[in-house]
């Protein structure tokens, strides 16, 4: 039967150390993907064998835990795990791993999808199956050197979340890029906001909250920070001597929550001191018809229409220019900006989309087998 046509058997794995969905408080963006990937591949009738902890919940993948609890809620590990968390989740992870390539001697799965590329390299070579891997990190460091090692594995393929992560190895054995999506369900559309800017993220010098505090404070507007954690120096002074009246920190916001706050503001601030690989704030502020205002680094020319769904500067006075150029435009105008965002969104990174895209990638690696 022709690829195309026939309907595969996927096994797909991103985590045990917390269950699937993560809990609302819990930001793990390769586990929500991992979810929507499964759930929608699934539901267009693709047998998909979901790997994950026994409290996870699925309503169309067929879910394979061993009986293994979320890493979190596991009382014989938990003491080991704040002693030391990276040795203790790479080993149950493995574990985890461990069976998938077992099962696969059984199952024959046509496509093993792994999203933590750094525990899979041992196993991958064990079978002829092919392993697909989303790369969800920037590739640099100790990410980069593992992911070199990849090239001599002839049954792994690498799939990047944008063309600008591919910039410091833009030659491994990539299968092609595909856009994280979001449940558009989640981000409801606002056409007339409030006056205030919104800046979230981790409360760590890349994500450039500070250059956020900054651009507010010369703009003479308000803003709304969200995000954490408010440990550490950073917080203490780069953050906080700052908060008043005018710049606010909201707390952390769960997932859900985070989408009043997008929907509300007039815009959000994204000032990246790094390349940043994928932006999921953008795409969700902007689903709920908020421009985004960022710094032209890594991914966010491909995600954001300069113009059209925001603006892409390049320092601080345009930033600045940009929050100005918002506030001079006539209702109409700054309305069709916001009906942009969502349109643009809707096209370019629903659920069906990022599915669809997958989908096509698997497709082109099993023709050439």
């Amino acid at each position: 039967m022709d690829a195309k046509k026939r309907k595969l058997k996927i096994a797909m794995f991103c985590t045990n150390e917390w269950p699937t969905p993560p809990p609302e408080n819990t930001f793990y963006a390769p586990l929500w993907i991992a979810d929507y990937i499964a759930e929608g591949l699934a539901k267009k009738g693709h047998q998909v064998y979901y790997f994950g902890s026994k409290e996870s919940k699925l309503k169309y993948a067929k879910l394979f835990s061993f009986g293994m609890p979320a890493l979190k809620y596991n009382k014989e590990l938990s003491s080991f795990l704040s002693l030391n968390s990276e040795v203790t989740v790479n080993f149950y992870e493995q574990m985890m791993l461990s069976k998938i390539y077992q099962m696969d001697q059984k199952e024959h799965f046509d496509i093993i999808h792994i999203h933590p590329y750094r525990r899979v390299l041992p196993f991958a070579p064990l079978t002829k199956t092919p392993t697909v891997i989303t790369v969800h990190d920037p590739i640099q460091g100790f990410h980069r050197y593992i992911l070199k090692q990849t090239k001599k594995i002839k049954n792994i393929h690498l799939i990047s979340i944008s063309n600008s992560q591919r910039k410091p190895e833009p030659k491994l054995k990539y299968a092609g890029t595909v856009y994280n999506g979001i449940n558009l369900e989640k981000f409801h559309f606002q056409e007339k906001p409030k006056d205030f800017f919104l800046v979230a993220g981790r409360f760590v010098p890349e994500k450039g909250i500070d250059i956020a505090i900054k651009v507010a404070r010369k703009a003479k507007i308000k803003l709304k920070i969200a995000g954490g954690p408010t440990q550490g120096n950073y917080f203490k002074e780069k953050i906080k001597p700052y908060l008043n009246k005018n710049i606010e920190y909201v707390g952390m916001v769960n997932y859900y929550q985070m989408e009043k706050l997008y929907r509300q503001a007039k815009g959000v601030l994204y000032p990246l001191r790094w390349e940043e690989p994928f932006g999921l704030i953008l795409i969700e502020a902007m689903a709920c018809g908020t421009p985004v205002i960022a710094f032209n680094k890594g991914s966010i020319p491909e995600i954001i229409k300069d113009g059209k769904t925001g603006f892409i500067v390049k320092n601080t006075n345009e930033m600045i220019k940009a929050i100005k150029k918002i506030y001079r435009m006539p209702e109409t105008e700054y309305k069709k900006m916001r009906h942009n965002c969502r349109k643009y969104v809707e096209k370019n990174f629903s659920l069906e989309k990022m599915t669809g895209e997958y989908e096509k990638i698997y497709y082109r690696i099993l023709k050439k087998l």
